[in-house]
């Protein structure tokens, strides 16, 4: 999901900086006709889940490769790496810690769709005593995540592969400190909406799995998303936005600057970020 750059630039599910048309806003925003579903109907009357995200084929480099292969980098990968994540038993993130020097009680922090882990990695590294999961569907994006927190010699990292919106509902109550989300699909196409990321159910679900006083930090460069999700979060019952309702917070330094978000910025694009607190 997030814009990173490196082994594969079109490894994730978007790039809005470089690939789309940024910044329009000739669509009115409608968080009501085409948020608000969890699910499509299809023709045999079923119904299916709407993904946030769209898995593609991408090139991988061989030092990804090798760490989704490789048991020297077996103690960053939680689950499958190759595939469909199963994320069956995976229902408590801070156990993953519990032999770690941190252990399961440090600061826990989710990142939902980290691309090619870039910035997850710098931010890990940068703040060693808070332990960090990662939750991805690209399988280089994967590998050259746990490649680099190898590398590195990080002991406060964890991969998840699979679905990030089926992690939460398993996930305790009251459970990680903050979550997350930097610079998912816009889905430009009204049609599209429903699979947003930030939309009322969706909230509901990851908001039971943040603490009390824990963050929820979004970060975008499409403009229609950015005041899309303000209006959501902003009408969300339990959320509080810390720059004060209608507002958005100025890009904090503990969130890197990516390659392409760097790049828009020169062109003159715009970036958002958000950041609402659990009552």
């Amino acid at each position: 999901m997030s814009p990173h750059s490196d082994i594969n630039d079109n490894a994730t599910s978007t790039n809005t900086t470089d690939e789309q048309n940024l910044n329009s806003t000739n669509q009115p925003i409608d968080i009501h006709t085409s948020a608000n579903s969890e699910t499509d109907p299809t023709s045999d009357k079923h119904l299916r889940i709407v993904n946030t995200f769209m898995k593609r084929r991408t090139h991988m480099n061989k030092n990804a490769e090798m760490a989704l292969t490789d048991p020297e980098f077996a103690e960053y990968l939680v689950n499958n790496s190759f595939g469909d994540g199963n994320l069956e038993g995976i229902d408590n993130l801070r156990s993953l810690f519990a032999d770690s020097p941190n252990g399961s009680d440090a600061p826990l922090t989710l990142e939902i769709g980290f691309g090619l882990g870039d910035s997850f990695i710098e931010m890990a590294a940068a703040e060693p005593t808070r332990n960090f999961v990662g939750v991805e569907v690209h399988e280089p994006g994967i590998g050259k995540c746990a490649y680099m927190a190898g590398t590195q010699g990080l002991t406060n990292v964890k991969i998840i592969n699979g679905d990030a919106i089926q992690l939460l509902k398993q996930l305790p109550e009251n459970h990680i400190d903050r979550i997350q989300l930097y610079f998912p699909d816009p889905w430009q196409k009204k049609r599209h909406y429903k699979r947003r990321f930030v939309s009322p159910e969706r909230m509901t679900i990851l908001t039971r799995s943040l603490k009390q006083g824990g963050w929820f930090h979004t970060a975008t460069d499409w403009e229609h998303y950015a005041f899309w999700m303000v209006d959501v979060l902003d009408d969300f019952a339990g959320l509080t936005n810390q720059a004060g309702i209608g507002n958005f917070t100025d890009r904090p330094d503990f969130r890197p600057m990516t390659k392409f978000e760097r790049r828009g910025l020169e062109r003159g694009h715009g970036v958002w970020d958000l950041i609402y607190i659990k009552d």
